[in-house]
Parts: C-alpha cells; structure tokens; sequence
C-alpha cells in the first residue's frame, strides 16, 4: 500500500480541517472558532517537564490571550485518558514560577493516529518520528494561517513572544501598517512603502505625521492605548 503523503500548510493557507476527541468534548477544526484567533500548539508528550511548565503557563494566560478574541488548542500524540491523567497532576500536585492549583480549560486533542500531527507537519522526522515538536499556529477568524513558528523538543517557548505575535498581526490588520524589529505595543509602526515617484518625493520633501529616514522607511507613532483599545475592544 502506498503510503500517504503530506504537504505542510503554509502561511496564508487555509488552516486543514479535522474532527477531533479533546479534553473538551468534540471538536471540528477549524469550523468551531469561525470569527476568532486561534492559536494551535503542539507538544511532545504528556507527562514531560517542559511541557508541563508550558500548560502551566499557557493556562495562567488564556484568560488574556481570550481577552484579545483568541482560543488556545493544544495537541500531541497521546491519548485522551492520558491527557486527563497529566492535566489532573497538572492541578493538584505541580507549582511553576509561583502558579498553582492551574487548572487547563482549554482543549487538548487526542492524536494517537498522528493524522493531525502529520497533516499540519508537527512531526519532524530528525527530531523526532514519534513525538510532535513545539509547532505554533496563529490562525486568524477567516480560518486562514498568518504565522508559524517551530521549536524543539528541548525548548520551551517564549510567551511574551506569542503574545506579541497575536498583538501584532492584529494591529498590523486594523491599522493597515507593518511592525519593526522588536516592536511592541506603543512603538512606532511602519507605514505602506511609497508606491509611486510622486507620493516618495512628497514623503521627503513635506513634514507630515511621519518619520521618513529614506523614501521607502517612513515610521509614524502608534500609541499603546490605541492598540489595545482597537485588539481588546475596550
């Protein structure tokens, strides 16, 4: 028998759909979360140190990333009764950083078959053929992936740095600009690249609300509150 082939979705792609067994109930992927972010996350395996300070955490903070319209799903290979078993240790035995007594309340996907792993290319063969890495995927309310991000079985991920992810995509579409390096909420933002010969010169040669340090890298201010108002709908 011909063994099936996978391609990886890419950004910009539709997020695959699947049906899934979770510690939540049922769920249909990504159908169930139409009109919000999500973001996707895999892990190599329950009962494991690293993952557990990643549930810890991601449970701690799912009240702020909800706050800015996004639903957390975690997935690995393991299956249900597993997750449960891990998630109720999680709660009555594990302390992280201060946090206790956390308990995870969103979903954790079954995948003993590997289906979804496979399809969504968090199994990655020289790390592992039988545990997924630590795959991100922030999945906007259309159902359409906007970023991905991969770490290895011996990394934790940085949270900070998902959050600003999820901050900034959604700042990037609500006020139609670009993000620099580094940028966080109150920084200066990046405006559209000039698209003709008139708009550049007009650029260089007027004080406008813009920084210009060259025709095609003008900045502008962005404040914090605005951001935040606009992502968190306060």
């Amino acid at each position: 028998m011909e063994e099936k082939t996978y391609s990886m979705p890419r950004i910009g792609d539709k997020a695959p759909e699947f049906k899934a067994v979770t510690t939540q109930g049922n769920i249909n992927f990504p159908a169930d979360y139409s009109g919000s972010w999500v973001i996707l996350f895999s892990h190599p395996a329950d009962f494991t140190p690293v993952c557990t300070s990643e549930f810890i955490t991601f449970a701690s903070l799912e009240k702020k990333f909800n706050e800015a319209n996004c639903k957390l799903v975690g997935l690995s290979v393991d299956g249900l009764y597993s997750h449960i078993a891990w998630l109720r240790t999680i709660k009555e035995k594990i302390e992280y950083k201060g946090m206790k007594n956390v308990e995870v309340n969103f979903p954790l996907i079954e995948d003993i078959t590997m289906e979804v792993a496979k399809t969504y290319g968090m199994l990655q063969p020289g790390e592992s053929s039988t545990k997924a890495v630590r795959a991100v995927f922030f999945i906007d309310p259309k159902g359409i992936i906007r970023t991905i991000i991969y770490y290895p079985l011996s990394l934790g991920r940085n949270f900070d740095e998902l959050y600003r992810v999820l901050i900034g995509l959604q700042t990037a579409d609500a006020f139609s600009v670009a993000l620099p390096a580094d940028w966080r909420p109150g920084d200066d933002v990046i405006v559209p690249t000039a698209g003709s010969c008139g708009v550049a010169k007009e650029r260089m040669e007027n004080k406008t609300e813009m920084k210009c340090y060259d025709w095609f890298f003008c900045t502008k201010k962005l404040d914090k509150e605005d951001v935040f108002k606009t992502v968190l709908k306060k």
